[in-house]
């Protein structure tokens, strides 16, 4: 094994026995040999350790760091900090990598040096009608391939599988690792890497089947409900907003509903005060909220005097809005950002 592999996999377990052998073949089966796979079992009271070691068969590539139970954040940074490669693969030990995944993305990232976090599009490993939401969520991410578009809709929701990526070393030096706190871990870098200018891109193939298992943490831990992530979200999203507005820009949030006012009362912690809500809801139209007008989208100020964020989450209404907008004249990232 080389000293310095090209690729470091790391790969965070914690009871993860009855999954992690097939993890761990799907990573040894990779085209591309120049890596080395950390596991880090994190505590776990199975056997995750030893059906890791055993899928490793004595593959030298493979180390298994053991550490007391502290969370996928700890095991995550603990993991960067034993590697030794330039580039740094994410793996879940529930998931599996096709044989092409660290082959294609170090291509991308050979041939792309603006680029610095590739990911890849990815199979629904559930059952679509038992989580169709889930599975919505898969096609719409599998939809963001580009650097442009994937930075135009990260606030929107987390625009890459976070077991799909693999990132250059160097970022975690400039931008910082994963953060402890009540948010979603793998968000809050997306969108503090993307703050600080770092470009994301896919590679545009199927190269990871992202298993939805009951026990995984997007559907256990709270740092992954709903409300986690328009915290996380909205103390971003000021900051792009901020970035947008001169002395004549009011900021207006398309939805007046309370479940949309809610969400983003923290966009409001954040410093960005709304001018007012636009909603389509005849009822609405015309009344003040929370002290604010709401007008239709007819009614909206030019965008020259207005930037609007698209809050309203229920199908077919990102769409709806991006035409209304459009046919006035505001464009998208400039004018007017989706963010639910």
């Amino acid at each position: 094994m080389n000293a310095t592999p090209l690729v470091s996999v790391v790969m965070p377990a914690f009871d993860a026995a009855t999954t992690i052998g097939r993890a761990v073949r799907s990573v040894l089966a990779q085209t591309l040999r120049d890596f080395e796979l950390i596991v880090v079992d994190d505590g776990s009271t199975d056997a995750t350790a030893a059906e890791a070691r055993a899928a490793a068969n004595g593959d030298p590539r493979v180390r298994v760091l053991a550490l007391p139970h502290g969370g996928i954040v700890r095991a995550l940074n603990a993991g960067i900090a034993a590697a030794r490669g330039a580039l740094i693969a994410r793996m879940d030990a529930d998931d599996e990598m096709r044989p092409r995944r660290l082959e294609a993305q170090v291509e991308l990232l050979a041939r792309r040096p603006d680029v610095g976090v590739v990911g890849c599009l990815v199979e629904f490993g559930g059952d679509r009608d038992d989580a169709p939401g889930y599975a919505l969520h898969v096609d719409w991410l599998n939809s963001l391939r580009e650097p442009d578009e994937i930075a135009l809709y990260r606030f929107v929701e987390a625009p890459l599988a976070h077991p799909s990526v693999t990132f250059r070393r160097v970022l975690v030096d400039r931008h910082g690792g994963y953060v402890e706190s009540d948010e979603p871990e793998d968000y809050e870098l997306w969108l503090r890497w993307m703050d600080a200018g770092v470009r994301f891109a896919k590679v545009p193939e199927v190269l990871l089947r992202w298993n939805d298992s009951p026990t995984r943490m997007s559907r256990t831990s709270a740092r992954y409900a709903r409300e986690a992530f328009y915290a996380c979200k909205s103390r971003y999203l000021a900051r792009f907003v901020r970035r947008h507005l001169g002395p004549r820009r009011g900021v207006w949030l398309w939805g007046a509903g309370r479940k949309t006012r809610k969400r983003f009362a923290a966009l409001e912690r954040a410093g960005i005060e709304l001018a007012g809500y636009i909603d389509i809801d005849a009822a609405k139209i015309g009344r003040r909220i929370a002290g604010r007008p709401v007008r239709s989208p007819g009614d909206l100020p030019p965008p020259d005097e207005a930037f609007v964020i698209g809050g309203v989450g229920v199908r077919g209404a990102r769409e709806e809005i991006r035409a209304r907008l459009e046919a006035r004249g505001f464009r998208l990232g400039t004018d007017y950002v989706p963010a639910a």
